[in-house]
């Protein structure tokens, strides 16, 4: 049997604001490890899908990737689900057997629908056998069904029909002489409750028959004996139940009592978990209790998912990651913290604060984007690469590489563009046209949307920076919401408290780029671009963030930090 931590999902996901590279990466690497046969990988993606990456998806009919905004375990996720429970009218004698069996101290109760009721302790279950008061009048009285009882008897049912309702009964053993049973009889008759009674007794029929004239509840005859034709007729006619067992009286007695069933016992104050509630909160949370199993439920209709117990709150399982195109926590999903980084395939910098409990393989290359390593990763496991597949690995290739015109495109990029291009019968030239003219952030988003739509935070000689890049084909929208991108880039600033926020906008057509800046005036200052009367960074022949303008403000953060 698989363990907890194999049966959790594994999830290959690329970074916060992905771009076309960080999607279409995930959506190849999670087929090529189903290919694998580990069928349980998905691609996910943590936020939301650019417009060009959209129209990708739709040429190769392929869907957007699943959306997490959290990979923090969640208490679905690693309860027990093979629950052992009882239902709400199930009787003592069949709880108590399950309990004993599956030697559970506790164990959750539901209804008919499944939903949570409560749960069962064994000290609760002992209050069905015993009576509230030790008076003769409490110790003989029950509430329980005829039909419950004859089940736990495993009794044969003659005379009248069984009810299934729950009544409050008295329990008479026809132990004693006829005259007194008959006294007893008499006297409840004249209380108005003798149909209340169950008489239990053995082979006496004249206790039999003065039981059926009264018009008692239920008649139970032990020790497997017979009952008269004539007798089960008048008890029938009577509305009496009769039921035939094996036990003897006394057994019959103690065991009329694990009739009741456990709805009479259930702690309904019990403290119980929603399905979607954090392990990472739950620890805490739940050591105080002195509870040691928590029913997990469904917060919208309280149906019974699984268990959780202390122990298990020790070293939950987590969710598998594979990172792609990022390596960095800054700039993963929310809660990587929590998660089990199992790979990491990117094409940037070291850095940051990853960290694993087990060795984990690695994959980082300088090479033009990522979707090159996932390429290769099939023809290194032989296994043919989708058509569909080809087409995103190539978006993501000509997304991160302008068609291998960047300075980060590298001889294995070359290489393998042209197999993808044949492999999804696409021309790369006409393609690149076709992509960037798909979808222009500046012409269909806000100043917000467009600065966060490809947004990656650094954090480098103390200080932390924001540097979005939107491409274009032309820069003549650039011109015209520029204010606005300003404006976007000082609420980034004073909202998230960056030292640093810029944008760069790239013409791909030219290979020029502009930048818009704000933030720390000395490290603004240090900038190796020149800065045009309106305030305009100029960069003509820059295109890439990671291999030009993030080694660009490195330098500038240096010459600021060497001047405090």
């Amino acid at each position: 049997m698989p363990t907890p931590q194999a049966q959790m999902p594994l999830y290959v996901i690329g970074h916060k604001n992905p771009d076309t590279d960080a999607i279409c990466a995930a959506i190849g690497y999670a087929d090529l490890l189903h290919k694998k046969g580990i069928t349980n990988a998905q691609a996910a993606r943590c936020g939301k899908v650019p417009a060009r990456t959209e129209w990708v998806l739709g040429q190769a009919g392929m869907k957007k990737p699943l959306l997490l905004d959290d990979v923090s375990a969640t208490a679905e996720m690693i309860c027990r689900k093979d629950v052992i429970k009882v239902d709400e009218h199930d009787t003592f004698l069949s709880a108590y057997g399950v309990m004993l069996s599956s030697g559970v101290r506790s164990i959750p109760v539901v209804n008919a629908q499944g939903q949570l009721r409560g749960l069962l302790k064994y000290l609760d279950l002992l209050q069905l056998l015993m009576p509230t008061d030790t008076d003769a009048e409490s110790v003989r009285r029950i509430s329980a069904s005829p039909d419950k009882i004859a089940k736990t008897l495993d009794a044969v049912a003659c005379g009248a029909p069984l009810t299934t309702e729950e009544d409050q009964l008295v329990m008479l053993v026809g132990a004693s002489s006829q005259e007194t049973v008959v006294d007893r009889l008499e006297k409840a008759a004249a209380h108005g409750n003798v149909g209340s009674y169950v008489v239990i007794c053995g082979d006496r029929p004249a206790i039999q028959r003065d039981a059926i004239q009264y018009g008692v509840c239920m008649l139970v005859v032990t020790g497997g004996f017979e009952v008269e034709a004539s007798l089960l007729k008048e008890a029938e006619s009577k509305g009496v139940s009769v039921l035939r067992c094996g036990q003897d009286t006394a057994t019959v007695a103690k065991l009329i009592r694990c009739s009741r069933v456990v709805l009479h016992a259930l702690d309904d104050t019990v403290v119980k978990i929603f399905a979607d509630d954090s392990v990472k909160g739950l620890r805490k949370r739940l050591a105080q209790q002195r509870q040691d199993l928590f029913p997990v439920v469904d917060p919208g209709d309280n149906t019974l998912i699984g268990v959780i117990s202390k122990s298990d709150l020790i070293d939950p399982p987590q969710i598998r990651l594979v990172l792609v195109d990022h390596n960095e926590y800054s700039q993963a999903v929310e809660g990587v913290e929590e998660a089990e980084v199992t790979e990491v395939i990117d094409h940037h910098r070291l850095a940051g604060d990853l960290i694993s409990r087990e060795p984990i393989r690695y994959l980082n290359e300088p090479v033009g984007s990522t979707s090159t390593l996932v390429a290769r990763e099939y023809r290194y496991a032989g296994i043919d690469i989708p058509k569909g597949v080809a087409l995103c690995l190539i978006a993501g290739m000509v997304s991160d590489t302008l068609n291998l015109t960047s300075p980060t495109t590298s001889d294995l990029d070359r290489e393998i563009l042209p197999l993808l291009c044949e492999v999804a019968g696409v021309d790369a030239e006409q393609f690149t046209r076709d992509f960037f003219a798909s979808g222009s952030l500046l012409a269909h988003n806000t100043a917000v949307e467009a600065v966060a739509a490809d947004r990656k935070v650094f954090e480098e000689h103390g200080s932390k920076v924001s540097i979005s890049h939107v491409e274009e084909s032309g820069l003549d929208l650039f011109g015209k919401r520029r204010d606005e991108l300003d404006a976007a880039l000082e609420d980034l600033i004073d909202v998230k408290g960056y030292d640093l926020a810029l944008l760069i906008v790239t013409d791909i057509i030219s290979h020029y780029s502009v930048l818009l800046v704000s933030g720390n005036q000395e490290i603004i200052a240090a900038l190796p671009y020149e800065c045009d009367e309106s305030g305009v960074f100029q960069a003509p022949g820059v295109v890439s963030r990671k291999k030009q303008v993030f080694p660009a403000v490195c330098q500038a953060l240096r010459v600021a930090a060497a001047h405090r």
